[in-house]
C-alpha cells in the first residue's frame, strides 16, 4: 500500500516528469508526497564541506517543485532538503528510515557507453530501496 510518497528532484526536465507522475500517484493511492532535493556536499577531508547548491538554489528547486505538484492539484505536499555525499543511497537511507512506501523519481536517457560511465541514481536507487520505485521518462 502507497501510504507515503518520496520524489527526488534537482529541478531537470528529467525530474519534473518524476513530480508530475508522483503528483498522480499521490492522488490516486491518497498518499501523502514529499519532494526532496540531495545537495552533495564535496570535500571535508582536510578542508571544508561544500554543498553542490547553496541553500537559497536548494529551496528555489523544491519551491518549483512544490509549485508544480500545487498546479497539478495536490495541495498538501511536503519537501526536505538531504546533504549528502552520494544521492541514491541518501535518497533510499532517507526513505528507509522515515516509513516511506513509494519512491518516484524521473530519470534521463542515459543509454550505452554512457550510462556505464556515468551510472544513473535512479539504477541504485531502484537496485537498493527497500519499497516501490517507480522511474519516470
Amino acid at each position: 500500500m502507497t501510504s507515503k510518497i518520496l520524489c527526488p528532484t534537482d529541478g531537470s526536465d528529467h525530474a519534473t516528469v518524476g513530480v508530475h507522475l508522483a503528483v498522480e500517484v499521490a492522488k490516486a493511492t491518497g498518499g501523502h508526497l514529499t519532494l526532496c532535493v540531495v545537495n552533495i556536499a564535496h570535500g571535508g577531508a582536510r578542508g571544508p564541506t561544500i554543498n553542490h547548491w547553496t541553500d537559497e538554489e536548494a529551496q528555489k528547486m523544491m519551491a518549483d517543485a512544490e509549485a508544480i505538484a500545487k498546479a497539478d492539484g495536490l495541495d498538501d505536499v511536503g519537501t526536505v532538503e538531504i546533504v549528502a555525499r552520494e544521492a541514491a543511497s541518501a535518497i533510499t537511507a532517507y526513505a528507509e528510515q522515515n516509513g516511506y512506501t513509494h519512491i518516484v523519481m524521473g530519470t534521463g536517457d542515459k543509454k550505452g557507453l554512457k550510462r556505464l560511465v556515468l551510472g544513473s541514481v535512479a539504477a541504485e536507487v531502484v537496485s537498493h530501496a527497500h519499497c516501490t520505485v517507480t522511474v519516470a521518462r
